[in-house]
């Protein structure tokens, strides 16, 4: 059921539009893009979320029609802007189906940017109107498909280092590195929810219970998804102040005695929280626990601050030298760091353990704002742009190529340059690139997904992760 008026979910300005168009206008084709951007590719990933959710079915309804009017007037302040009669005429004709085709490449599929990845177009000549009216909608598939970038990047750099410093044994861990710490951070449950089933595409570790619900709901997903542990936090471990810390510790492995455990351990100094605590009073129970204990600092520099940690780690339980020639704890301890996590401090850590000889196993990671938040659509300079058009019986090829002047008084043309014509994506030599939609022949990555208010193509969740994981095992030395 759907929860929210779909006739409402536009920019308040694309109302006028159907005004605005050239008389004459029948056909306005338009494609999505990332024209650049932090990260050289993009996984695709979230426009079915937004079809089953928005798109599909019966959404245009007398209901819906009457709700929007009665709105739109009031913030217009004039009866000349909202036409009901466009909405209405899909309702009496479409029974409130909406009468586009949605192209798109494959969800899970990693494409480099500046390449189409979606087009859209109307299939009657009376709902010109309609396909930019839903670019507002469409354009959202820009947060999954990001937060779905940023972990994969994160996936490469893991990946990459495990490879130099770790055992092939080690690496069966790689999928539980980055846990999604985000749901706090993340500016609505629905944020989450999506982002959180994202971020699950790369790796199994997660905080955010919504994010495997959403995979179920939308993507048909089943069997083990998520995996979290038990873990404090500082209003645990601040209960008895700064003496009894000690005693905190120890009730937690005794609460806990089998299986993984994290415990914060900065509340007042990480430092003696490891060396006289962990590694000394506490040491032989826990090096005889049938677990692990994964001791987390949360304050100071990242880099800094694993490095002593570590040393005072190895220091008081020992280690040993894997094949690679890298120090590693003893499997009853690892660390954690959830603090001012991001693709470029992951990048630093994991540099300067190598460069200090310690292996990738002894670490997890943690990552919150940075996974669900501190990304927007310009991260990737996501764009819909209309690139075809059919005027008065004219077929037309158009684009958008500003003039500018950029930061030293030069005119240039600008990176907003759409593409412009009929649209495909094909596959050559292992890499993708657009090419006019009758060049492509039967080669087009691009498949039609969403047709006159029906979803095409079902896309299942563990097709669209394989799809995923298979580009990144071939790509870790790109971008680490």
């Amino acid at each position: 059921m759907k929860t929210e008026n779909i006739i409402m979910l536009a920019d308040a300005y694309k109302y006028s539009h159907h005004k605005l168009y050239y008389p004459g206008t029948t056909k306005i084709y338009s494609y999505l893009e990332s024209r650049g951007g932090a990260m050289e590719d993009t996984v695709f990933f979230g426009l079915q979320y937004i079809i089953k959710n928005y798109l599909a079915g019966e959404v245009i309804t007398k209901e819906a029609v009457d709700e929007a009017e009665q709105v739109l007037n009031g913030i217009f302040g004039r009866k000349d802007v909202f036409d009901r009669s466009k909405f209405d005429y899909i309702i009496e004709k479409y029974n409130g189906r909406l009468p586009v085709t949605i192209k798109a490449v494959k969800e899970g599929t990693v494409v480099p940017v500046k390449n189409v990845l979606m087009t859209i177009e109307n299939n009657d000549p009376e709902c010109y109107w309609l396909t930019n009216f839903l670019e507002t909608l469409l354009m959202q598939v820009w947060y999954p498909a990001t937060v779905a970038t940023v972990s994969n990047h994160v996936r490469r750099v893991v990946e990459m280092y495990y490879e130099e410093t770790a055992t092939e044994s080690a690496r069966q861990g790689i999928d539980f590195v980055l846990n999604d710490f985000g749901f706090r951070g993340a500016s609505s449950v629905e944020s989450a929810g999506i982002g959180g089933m994202a971020h699950l595409l790369n790796f199994k570790g997660s905080d955010t219970v919504l994010a495997p619900v959403y995979a179920q709901r939308y993507y048909g997903a089943a069997g083990f998804l998520a995996a979290s542990v038990p873990a404090t936090e500082h209003s645990i471990m601040t209960l008895l102040g700064a003496e009894g810390e000690l005693e905190v510790f120890r009730h937690i492995l005794e609460a806990y005695p089998e299986g993984i455990v994290s415990v914060v351990s900065d509340s007042f100094d990480i430092f003696k929280a490891c060396a006289e605590y962990w590694g000394g009073t506490l040491k032989e129970t826990i090096l005889n626990r049938k677990g692990t204990l994964v001791i987390r600092p949360d304050s100071g520099d990242p880099v800094y601050t694993l490095l002593r940690v570590f040393e005072i780690l190895f220091e008081k339980f020992g280690y040993t030298i894997n094949e690679k020639g890298y120090r590693v704890l003893p499997p009853q301890v690892r660390v954690i760091q959830g603090d001012g996590i991001n693709l470029d401090s992951i990048r630093t850590i994991y540099s300067a353990l190598k460069l200090n000889g310690i292996s990738a196993e002894n670490l997890i990671l943690g990552m919150g704002g940075a996974l669900l938040q501190k990304i927007d659509r310009d991260t990737q300079k996501y764009a819909i742009k209309c690139a075809y058009a059919e005027v008065n019986g004219v077929k037309t090829n158009v684009q958008k190529n500003p003039l500018e002047i950029n930061g030293k008084g030069q005119l240039v043309r600008s990176f907003k340059t759409s593409k412009s014509g009929r649209l495909q994506l094909v596959k050559e030599d292992d890499t993708y690139k657009t090419v006019a939609e009758d060049e492509a022949g039967d080669k087009g990555e691009l498949v039609t997904v969403f047709e006159n208010g029906t979803l095409m193509l079902e896309q299942q969740f563990a097709d669209i992760q394989a799809r995923v994981m298979a580009h990144t095992s071939v790509s870790t030395t790109i971008t680490a």
